[in-house]
């Protein structure tokens, strides 16, 4: 296969596949601003809520020597 044929199969992949990407997006962006998607917020900050602590790593020390 020429070299040059095998460089526009790749960047004609590459296009289908960014119109893809792109459609999807929209079709996203059309149902979140319907209604038909809820958008959740952030999730809370690690060690906020109330989160347990494994028991193997329980009496770890809170630092680590070094420097």
């Amino acid at each position: 296969m020429n070299r040059n044929t095998l460089i526009v199969a790749v960047l004609v992949v590459l296009l289908l596949l960014t119109a893809v990407q792109a459609f999807q997006l929209s079709t996203l962006k059309t149902s979140i601003s319907e209604g038909k998607v809820n958008v959740g917020s952030a999730a809370p900050a690690a060690g906020a809520g109330g989160a347990s602590v494994p028991s193997s790593i329980q009496d770890l020390p809170s630092m680590v020597g070094g420097c």
